[in-house]
């Protein structure tokens, strides 16, 4: 049975051993950096920080028979503050005539921005290669489960949640787009100036270039790049777009990835999810929801595929799924798939 948790201590080794799957800055090939990232989180569940910008939340898949966690996704309050902005490219377009030649023109533009009072952001997800594709579709547990969370805690969370995609990279892990406008400005490796970025955001706004940036003037696979995600990642935006996000027109100043947003209430799996009695069956269920336990804090979130009985309005889960949590029927939340 798979089940989504909280992070815990022990899936230090785990998180380091995924972390060499991906080259995600949420989670880099950095066991002592892995270790602070979930020790912020523990925290965070445990007692959440009032300002919402502190907490970084960490929901782990885990195969209860062999009690190895699988997966990791992410949820940050507030992404974007007066000290750390969010940083972006508007996508747009202008119009330029001459009567003379008697020509128009519509040129695709890029204008650099920043937002000092950001978004909930979701991310850090990675699903170990050999589960990827797998029947019981552990991608979709793994981050729908992160939306019924936030709708048991709204008030851990912005109006807005974001989320910015991974594009398409080189076979060196590089981006066209910075290669032909990063790399010219601040005479750094992507990465490196990407990984900067966490720590300290000033740079970007005092290097990179302010004015309208044409995108005729790029090189034709760089312009071409810009708003794409990567194949891995295109099961991500395909749900994303499901349950309720939109492309903004931005997208990340250094590689060019695009950036999606929904308000909280327009989010199907945060809207339609409801409170349901939850059940356990000693036999095994035909899954066609999903199901959310939490305690009286924010500590114990544990989600897991579930049948929901229409009939009776209830939802049975496997009776594998009771140990791991204390039921609190008061706070079960189900989704129907």
């Amino acid at each position: 049975m798979f089940i989504v948790r909280n992070t815990i201590q022990s899936d230090l080794e785990d998180l380091f051993d995924l972390s060499k799957q991906a080259l995600l800055l949420n989670l880099p090939q950095d066991k002592q950096v892995i270790k602070r990232k979930i020790e912020e989180s523990i925290s965070s569940f445990k007692s959440p920080n009032q300002d919402i910008s502190k907490n970084h939340f960490i929901f782990c898949l885990e195969d209860t028979s062999t009690n190895k966690v699988l997966g990791v996704s992410m949820i940050h309050g507030k992404h974007g503050t007066e000290n750390k902005p969010h940083f972006y490219l508007t996508v747009g377009n202008e119009k330029r005539s001459s009567e003379t030649l008697n020509k128009n023109y519509q040129h695709e533009t890029l204008k650099f921005g920043f937002e000092p009072n950001g978004y909930t952001e979701i991310g850090g997800l990675v699903l170990d290669r050999n589960y990827r594709g797998h029947p019981d579709k552990l991608g979709k547990l793994l981050s729908l489960s992160r939306f019924l969370f936030i709708a048991e805690n709204k008030k851990l969370f912005t109006k807005q949640i974001h989320s910015e995609l991974m594009p398409p990279l080189t076979s060196e892990g590089s981006s066209l787009l910075w290669e032909a406008i990063g790399r010219k400005f601040f005479q750094m490796e992507y990465w490196e100036a990407d990984q900067l970025s966490q720590t300290n955001k000033e740079f970007i706004l005092n290097l990179f270039p302010q004015e309208t940036i044409y995108t005729k003037l790029l090189p034709e696979a760089a312009k071409a790049s810009i708003g794409k995600v990567g194949p891995d990642t295109l099961p991500v935006k395909k749900m994303l777009e499901k349950i309720g996000f939109k492309y903004t027109n931005e997208v990340d100043p250094f590689d060019g990835g695009p950036h999606y947003r929904a308000n909280i209430d327009d989010i199907s799996v945060i809207n339609d999810s409801k409170h349901i009695d939850i059940v356990i069956k000693e036999e095994s269920i035909k899954a066609n929801s999903i199901s959310c336990l939490t305690g009286s804090s924010c500590l114990e979130f544990t989600a897991t595929y579930s049948q929901f009985d229409k009939s009776n309005n209830q939802c049975f889960i496997n009776s594998s799924f009771n140990n791991k949590i204390i039921l609190n029927k008061e706070k079960s939340r189900t989704f129907l798939l």
